[in-house]
């Protein structure tokens, strides 16, 4: 059984960890650091702003149960991508909209898909996708610290943080 792996940043990962965990095909989640200059960055540097790093999702997941679209739709629809570095009140360059993608065929579908959520949005009047879209290839996907991992399976009523345009994904 073949297992692929997907990078996604929504804002704040705790909330879109949990509505990646739930999807049946995903096998294991995580949350993380990237797309930053310090190695090894901590929250608390993440949360400067200065290493330059999003909060990103981790994502292992089987093609034959779930497809990389199926996720696409998620990603558009818990978040909105017009937001430039912010997701409601969480402000900052690591809340930041991005798919980093791990072959050249999930480069394609991303690219693809931004493209008919932009022409949803623009029914509906909503501004233009700012999503950073680019290969993990030579991004380094550092671990968050234990307590952030299944964090709102650790603390249910946690801030789950999520905002988004409440078009639906075509």
């Amino acid at each position: 059984m073949s297992r692929e792996r997907a990078y996604f940043a929504t804002g704040c990962f705790w909330g879109a960890e949990r509505r990646f965990w739930k999807l049946e095909g995903v096998t294991a989640t995580s949350v993380g650091y990237m797309g930053g200059t310090t190695a090894n960055p901590s929250y608390e540097e993440v949360c400067t702003g200065k290493t330059g790093h999003a909060e990103m999702v981790f994502i292992e997941f089987e093609p034959s149960k779930i497809s990389y679209e199926r996720l696409l739709k998620e990603f558009w629809e818990m978040h909105d991508p017009t937001s430039l570095n912010q997701q409601g009140g969480d402000i900052g360059t690591q809340y930041r909209s991005a798919i980093y993608t791990t072959t050249p065929e999930q480069e394609k579908v991303a690219a693809l898909s931004c493209q008919v959520y932009q022409k949803a949005l623009d029914g509906e009047g909503l501004g233009k996708i700012v999503t950073e879209i680019k290969s993990d290839n030579g991004i380094e996907y550092y671990i968050a610290e234990e307590y952030h991992q299944k964090y709102l399976a650790k603390n249910p009523n946690g801030y789950d943080c999520h905002s988004s345009t409440g078009v639906t994904y075509p």
